[in-house]
């Protein structure tokens, strides 16, 4: 059964409280959930217990360098976009132990940690983020070479994703290829219809996701008329998107690698990193190794790094790019076209928390545009 007839059999239509019931149920079924809490003044995810815990009536201002909540009667419970966090925190942790090794009598004996993981229910996904997953699916679990932890962190998370009802002044999801409206990838979809008469369309996306839907209380089975309402809101959140993505952005890149436009960004970017972390994505990574003073016992760890700090390209004799615009240029061009020939895909979802979270308002989209009229392109 494919998943639009697994949606399409398990729908129904919840009242507000049936939010709660979901977290509930999936507490029951032995899941941790994580979703979408306010804290230090932004959207992030973290444990939740139930949906007081949510962002209810919150929506978010965004755009280059700003970011605010704000309180809006009625507005929901996902009014809000995306903050700084992403799901790539619990599929692809920041710090990460690689090997330990402790000291016995004929050397040292090595062990690798199983790839274990909790089972985690992640609510609140939206489309952009589902895809940034699928991406780094291609990176992490892609048969040749597999991140067993990764893969097994992936297998054990239940997705309940939400259709975007608004779209953020950042965004730009439709111009790169997907979004706002969530396909596929999902075992549980809501979309919110806030209002007087507060109500949820629950889909199942796959056979748990179905078992889940089924153990919910009240409401009533959806009709096309739901379908076609959920269907309205995420069109009207495509006809809102705050930013576009130029469609030849691979090849502009491509033909201006070293066009002098390189050097007005780096005049404004502060080579902090914020892109890169905030990225769901980007996945550029270091290791450190941790030696006890005694020499004893030894551990190997992964932590997220950055293609913007002057040691990531560091080998013997120095850094191969040292300066800031050889960073940006590296970063954006990857991300944006060298991605499609590693991994079949761009490496950009359309989410535009780089854009936000710059401390100086850098803006991906711009920027292409700005080399494509430079270089001679409209």
């Amino acid at each position: 059964m494919s998943a639009k007839q697994k949606s399409e059999s398990a729908a129904r239509v919840v009242p507000a409280d049936g939010l709660d019931a979901l977290i509930r149920a999936l507490a029951r079924a032995g899941y941790t959930t994580i979703g979408p809490r306010v804290e230090d003044g932004a959207v992030t995810y973290r444990p939740v217990g139930s949906a007081a815990d949510l962002p209810l009536d919150m929506v978010d201002e965004q755009g280059g360098g700003t970011y605010r909540l704000r309180a809006s009667k009625g507005a929901g419970y996902f009014a809000h976009v995306v903050g700084p966090h992403s799901w790539k925190r619990y599929l692809y942790p920041p710090r990460q132990l690689m090997w330990r090794a402790s000291r016995a009598r004929s050397g040292f004996a090595v062990e690798a940690p199983e790839p274990a993981a909790d089972k985690l229910a992640f609510i609140g996904v939206r489309a952009c983020e589902l895809r940034a997953m699928e991406i780094q699916d291609r990176v992490f679990d892609n048969g040749q070479f597999t991140d067993p932890g990764y893969r097994a962190r992936r297998a054990a998370a239940l997705v309940v994703a939400v259709n975007c009802g608004r779209a953020g002044d950042t965004c730009f999801c439709v111009s790169a290829g997907g979004g706002p409206r969530v396909e596929d990838g999902y075992d549980i979809l809501l979309t919110e219809f806030p209002g007087k008469d507060h109500t949820f369309l629950v889909q199942a996306g796959s056979a748990r996701g179905a078992r889940v839907v089924k153990a919910l209380r009240g409401g009533r089975d959806a009709g096309e008329a739901d379908l076609r309402a959920a269907q309205r809101r995420t069109d009207a959140a495509a006809k809102a998107m705050g930013r576009e993505l130029a469609g030849d952005a691979p090849q502009v890149l491509r033909e201006n690698l070293e066009h002098p436009h390189w050097q007005r960004v780096a005049e404004r970017c502060l080579n902090c990193a914020n892109c890169t972390m905030v990225c769901p994505t980007c996945f550029c990574s270091t290791v450190e190794d941790v030696t006890a003073l005694d020499g004893s016992h030894a551990e190997r760890w992964r932590t997220w790094d950055s293609c913007f700090t002057t040691d990531f390209s560091y080998i013997h004799g120095g850094a191969i790019r040292r300066g800031g615009a050889a960073r940006y240029r590296q970063w954006i061009t990857h991300k944006l076209a060298s991605w499609h020939e590693q991994f079949g895909t761009s490496g950009c979802t359309g989410c535009g928390r780089c854009i936000t979270w710059c401390p100086v308002g850098i803006d991906i989209t711009e920027e292409v545009r700005a080399l494509a009229a430079r270089g001679g392109r409209k």
